[in-house]
């Protein structure tokens, strides 16, 4: 039969404790011995119990160069990254995380969210804000709108003196026209004049004139 699953909680009963330690004790010493020695590891292990009592393994001979090569280590990392940049950067993510967070509960509130929390003077500044964004939005749109309007005009009188330049070539045409007209009329009434000045090569004008001379 397995053993049921230990649940991971600090022990309330104090021998249950010890006797717990000891087991656990025992065995991380032995996992660690094993380790450098089926591995080729170099493993250093330092406990204290609820006591205060030091259990400690080494697997070379000296636990302190063990140590020493721990801080050895640890300082180039330190030293390859240094301590004060990663303060500053680590304040200036928090700064923008903050400004972050700012921003999004205002975005929220504006948009009537989030506003059980809020106070009645934070209220009144966010409706301030909401008629000020309305005023700026509506003056804008007022001045979109008056640009259309002098666009529009503009366009208008471009129609109308094209219009006006159009009238006045027609005018023009109609009156050259005109005056042709009245030049070919002036030449046609010539011509009447001449064949009346010549009642002989009218047939009917002829036999008026015979008529006459018969009478006489």
């Amino acid at each position: 039969m397995g053993r049921g699953k230990v649940e991971m909680r600090r022990i309330e009963n104090k021998i249950s404790r010890q006797v717990t330690f000891a087991k656990r004790r025992n065995g991380l010493l032995k996992k660690a011995y094993e380790l450098s020695l089926l591995c080729d590891a170099e493993v250093a292990l330092i406990i204290f119990s609820g006591r205060g009592r030091l259990f400690e393994f080494s697997s070379s001979s000296c636990m302190y160069r063990t140590l020493e090569r721990y801080r050895t280590c640890n300082s180039n990392s330190q030293e390859a990254t240094p301590p004060l940049e990663n303060e500053i950067n680590y304040q200036e993510y928090l700064k923008l995380k903050t400004r972050v967070e700012f921003l999004q509960s205002s975005q929220r509130n504006i948009l009537g969210e989030d506003l059980g929390p809020l106070s009645m003077k934070e209220l009144d500044q966010i409706e301030n804000q909401i008629d000020a964004s309305l005023k700026h939005i509506r003056s804008k749109k007022n001045q979109v709108l008056l640009d259309q309007l002098f666009e529009l005009k503009s366009k208008e009188q471009e129609l109308q003196d094209e219009n006006n330049d159009l009238r006045k070539k027609l005018q023009d045409t109609t009156s050259c026209c005109g005056d042709n007209a009245v030049h070919m009329s002036w030449q046609d009434g010539g011509q009447c004049s001449s064949r009346v000045l010549h009642p002989e090569h009218d047939t009917s004008m002829q036999i008026g004139y015979v008529f006459l001379h018969v009478n006489q």
